[in-house]
């Protein structure tokens, strides 16, 4: 047995004995990667009679997390029991171009112990900008109004940043090398699911609506990060939910080709078309180690996506899916054999970590969703309490621990 294997192993058994904990902590051989849509977003923090009928100013989130926030705790608990070294954060508004909010987040909620746990720290950090909020100046609902946030904006926001992303990392990122894809256009993707209005046939969007749009409801986001000399590509997004819409089946179509970004992005014949937003054209070499995070508002069993979207990128030759599961997911719907993968509260499997099959070997993974008897329940007990997503996580090693990807 070669020492790398022997290393592999010995890893694995100590680390089966506390991979059934929420609270394990990941081993300094491997790397733990996660994803969770946190809800850290303007609506959640609204008065709770006004609801989703307010028009929030922006200052909700920055508002919320100076008021020692109990929910806001919650999430900064639940990120401590996991203690990932890469976390994607889906919905953490970021309208704020000096990133205070995600500061105050990292400094008073993330390197404070909640709860008796131990606090976490994570020096680097990447919020970018998005399409959430951001007007195009077309009726794009098609409600004969132009310009009307949040539908009539690039991806739904009543905000420029409202629904955003975050990175956060123990390890450095590699800014000068981060490609993101926030205005590569929809109509520019060969063979995209252009919505059409079926009782007329006729195209949902004007025709110049139809060619400024963009594909990505937020972003797409591929950001190399160093890890102790390899280089780890997160491939980050956080596609629209293939709902609230009507025949046409705009979101659920915008849903689909968001996903068929990154199966087309890892497939080198398929990704030529592919442009980032310096104008730079290609997609991932076949070398390059890789994991894609993010809240895909896709199941290929349950909920309104189109099942064809998310298959075909779990399924992908250079994607190995862990299948994260939880014991408190399947408790929560025990007629749905499908329930021990959900995400969401409401009964999908919405969250993704797909690491790469070629330069990772995935040692474990699961989902923070406990079980009712267990006192972690708290935290996820309802919307309230924390999200109504649940952190998904799996920890990888590099398959070549001696090489340093350049």
């Amino acid at each position: 047995m070669s020492v790398l294997s022997k290393l592999l192993v010995t890893t694995i058994l100590i680390y089966s004995g506390a991979a059934m904990s929420q609270t394990a902590k990941s081993l300094p051989a491997s790397l733990r990667v996660a994803t969770f849509n946190v809800s850290m977003e303007a609506l959640n923090y609204l008065p709770a009679d006004l609801g989703r009928a307010a028009k929030p100013s922006g200052n909700e989130l920055a508002n919320a997390l100076a008021q020692d926030h109990q929910q806001i705790k919650n999430i900064a608990e639940i990120i401590q029991r996991v203690n990932p070294d890469i976390i994607l954060l889906n919905e953490f508004d970021g309208n704020d171009a000096s990133h205070k909010s995600l500061k105050h987040f990292l400094a008073h909620y993330l390197a404070k112990a909640q709860h008796g746990q131990t606090a976490i720290n994570y020096p680097y950090f990447y919020q970018g900008p998005v399409n959430t909020g951001v007007a195009t100046g077309y009726d794009l609902n098609n409600d004969q109004k132009v310009g009307q946030l949040p539908n009539d904006a690039y991806g739904y926001g009543l905000f420029s940043g409202h629904f955003a992303m975050a990175l956060l990392s123990k390890h450095p990122i590699v800014k000068d090398k981060i490609r993101t894809f926030q205005l590569f256009k929809w109509s520019d993707m060969p063979n995209a699911l252009q919505p059409i209005i079926p009782e007329t046939n006729t195209p949902w969007y004007s025709e110049k609506a139809w060619r400024d749009f963009r594909l990505s409801s937020k972003s797409h986001w591929d950001i190399p990060v160093n890890v102790n000399g390899n280089e780890l590509h997160i491939l980050a997004s956080h596609p629209t939910p293939p709902v609230f819409d009507g025949t046409e089946d705009r979101n659920g179509k915008r849903n689909f080709d968001e996903i068929r970004f990154w199966s087309d992005y890892l497939t080198p014949s398929a990704a030529s078309y592919i442009y980032d937003d310096n104008n730079q054209y290609g997609g991932l070499a076949n070398d390059k180690a890789f994991v894609i995070l993010g809240d895909l508002n896709a199941d290929a069993i349950d909920g309104n996506a189109i099942k064809a979207g998310i298959q075909p990128l779990i399924e992908h030759p250079r994607v190995v899916d862990p299948k994260p599961r939880s014991e408190g997911g399947k408790l929560h719907r025990k007629d749905n054999p499908n329930a021990q993968y959900h995400t969401a509260f409401w009964g999908v499997r919405a969250d993704y970590v797909l690491p790469a099959k070629a330069q990772l070997n995935v040692l474990d993974s699961g989902i923070f969703w406990p079980t009712q008897n267990q006192a972690e329940f708290s935290l996820v007990k309802d919307r309230a309490a924390s999200s109504d997503h649940r952190m998904v996580w799996v920890d990888v090693v590099f398959k070549d621990l001696t090489k340093n990807n350049d």
